[in-house]
């Protein structure tokens, strides 16, 4: 099972929101590429990176941080935050991003995006971000109208091939992962799927990794790591990150 560190960036700094909550910031790091080294060095094969200026959308973001993180590791890099145009999708790409995460721009142009996918390649993956299985976009802050499971099934039948799934409740709670709703959706998907929010122990992992529905690929590991609940390289000895997965295509 696949194990993907979180680096969450805001102003150039590492940090975690409560549940998407910008005022309820904690700060980590203050030097995120030594952050990333630390997980690369550790036995991560993928850094997930999300740009919380770029997603917040008032005008600023951490480019020159993702640069910077892309030419200190090895690794495979996603990225998402922010990113509602092809430019801003080409531009990431051209830095050396390895997979680009895409939310509201597919729950409001889904077909622009069919449109990325035919130029750029397949390289994006749909972060499907929901509370109470409705899908919320725009930092979180606004619904879509949409049903998680319907909107998996419609972006698969639309060509993407990978996904993430968050449940904003458990976000950044340690309270433990949303293990049922996470495979709704990726049973409705049919596609290999991450799960994301709320893992806060070792055990936690063990769980999914007993329970997740076949689709379920990996878990992202944020809050629990930067607060010393679990411990990346034990946990990359105890799940081979060396052995490819579906999630690497």
């Amino acid at each position: 099972m696949l194990l993907i560190p979180a680096l969450d960036l805001r102003s150039g700094r590492c940090v975690r929101l409560l549940r998407g909550d910008f005022s309820r910031t904690t700060r980590y790091s203050d030097d995120p590429v030594a952050t990333a080294r630390g997980f690369a060095d550790a036995g991560a094969r993928w850094i997930h990176v999300v740009d919380l200026d770029a997603a917040q959308g008032k005008g600023s973001d951490n480019r020159s941080m993702i640069d910077a993180v892309r030419r200190a590791v090895t690794c495979r890099l996603e990225v998402g935050g922010g990113v509602r145009t092809e430019e801003q999708a080409a531009r990431l790409l051209a830095l050396g991003v390895d997979r680009i995460v895409l939310g509201t721009i597919l729950a409001r142009s889904a077909d622009e995006v069919a449109g990325w996918v035919a130029r750029l390649g397949p390289r994006f993956a749909a972060g499907i971000d929901a509370q109470d299985g409705v899908v919320k976009v725009a930092g979180w802050t606004e619904e879509a109208g949409r049903a998680d499971t319907d909107f998996a099934l419609d972006l698969a039948r639309m060509g993407m091939r990978r996904f993430i799934y968050t449940n904003i409740s458990r976000d950044g709670t340690l309270a433990g992962p949303d293990i049922p709703r996470t495979n709704a959706v990726a049973h409705a998907a049919g596609l290999p799927t991450i799960l994301s929010g709320g893992i806060g122990s070792p055990d936690d992992i063990a769980r999914v990794a007993a329970e997740r529905d076949t689709s379920v690929v990996g878990v992202i590991l944020g809050k629990a790591l930067y607060e010393g609940r679990v411990d990346f390289g034990s946990l990359a000895k105890t799940y081979n990150q060396d052995a490819a997965t579906d999630w690497d295509d």
